[in-house]
């Protein structure tokens, strides 16, 4: 074998959010990072949405990611709406109230003015929904086919009472599972406008800062898990929350909220749509006996109107995740590899 051919290199796949990329981290960050706690708060080692430092009696959680979605403008939103609804999410994901952002934008040179004002105009406009400030940020321009267009990064801050951070591993037997909102929405929206493909029926990206969702729903208290079903879409949050919390999840397929059109397209193209990434839903695991009130809850809100109790937590085959298919049968759901179409978010 040559040199050339020996040598390891990342893949497209490595950054999709699937299995591959969980073992990347494992192997090579959390490997090579030697200190991954601070002041006693959320970890890198726990591979949640975000970590977060202990202050006195609160608990400060920070998230941060990078946005490099194609096309830049899709049905439903454009980056910047993502990089900022994306951010709120992740932290609000840990049940904390997300305050403030920072953001570091990289554009093309030759990149138009009137695009970027478009792309910083999305932005606003989220942020006031939520309502989250934006502090600070920093901007740099790339030689011409340096950098594909645009990309933005944004770091996220956000604020919640000491030993109330909601953790992936606190799935516990008995639980249900609530999915807040239609899923598969964002990756068909993408898809269609990359590839200009027409679907019969409307076709939006969800994407949607959720913080309203997940107020609600802490509101009501019960809460044990929470994760957003982006990269990896609903079987990868579901399979995390499993393996992390050492439980098997059971959803019903006739319970998830989904789109018909979804569905349709979904089928066209051989895509399986409990794979595809969303940007405005939330999988929340709740205790059993407050259920029925958090769902009410979260129907009452903006962005939770679609919201669904889709299965339960059991003790048994832990890690794993089970549907109960329309016609009586029950087939494991394994993580994907990665997320099937790339540049998503």
């Amino acid at each position: 074998m040559s040199e050339e051919n020996s040598i390891r290199r990342i893949t497209l796949t490595h950054g999709a959010g699937g299995a591959l990329t969980s073992n990347l981290i494992k192997s090579i960050f959390l490997k090579g990072f030697s200190i991954r706690r601070a002041l006693d708060g959320v970890s890198l080692d726990d591979l949640d949405d975000s970590g977060s430092i202990k202050l006195m009696d609160r608990e400060v959680v920070v998230s941060i990611d990078s946005h490099t979605v194609d096309p830049i403008f899709f049905p439903g939103g454009d980056i910047g709406s993502l990089s900022i609804a994306g951010t709120v999410n992740d932290v609000a994901m840990l049940g904390a109230k997300p305050i403030a952002i920072v953001d570091a934008i990289v554009v093309e040179e030759g990149f138009p003015i009137e695009t970027l004002e478009r792309i910083v105009d999305s932005m606003n406009k989220v942020a006031k929904e939520v309502p989250i400030a934006i502090i600070s940020g920093d901007f740099k321009v790339m030689p011409k086919g340096k950098v594909d267009k645009v990309i933005i990064t944004t770091a996220g801050i956000g604020i919640v009472d000491e030993n109330k951070v909601v953790l992936d591993k606190g799935a516990k037997k008995g639980d249900k599972i609530i999915v807040t909102n239609n899923i598969g929405e964002h990756g068909i929206a993408i898809l269609s406008a990359r590839e200009g493909l027409k679907f019969e029926g409307d076709i939006s990206s969800d994407v949607a800062p959720i913080w309203d969702v997940v107020e609600s729903a802490m509101n009501v208290g019960g809460v044990h898990a929470m994760k957003d079903p982006t990269r990896g879409g609903l079987i990868g949050a579901l399979g995390e929350i499993a393996e992390k919390s050492k439980v098997s999840i059971w959803i019903d397929e006739e319970e998830i909220p989904i789109r018909d059109t979804v569905i349709n397209a979904c089928e066209m193209l051989g895509i399986d749509p409990l794979e595809l990434i969303c940007e405005g839903c939330a999988v929340i695991v709740v205790e059993s006996e407050k259920a029925e009130d958090i769902l009410k809850s979260i129907k009452k809100t903006k962005h939770g109107k679609n919201a669904r109790i889709v299965g339960e937590v059991k003790d048994r085959d832990r890690g794993k995740v089970f549907l109960r298919t329309s016609i009586g049968s029950v087939r494991p759901l394994e993580i994907p590899i990665g997320e099937p179409l790339p540049r998503i978010c």
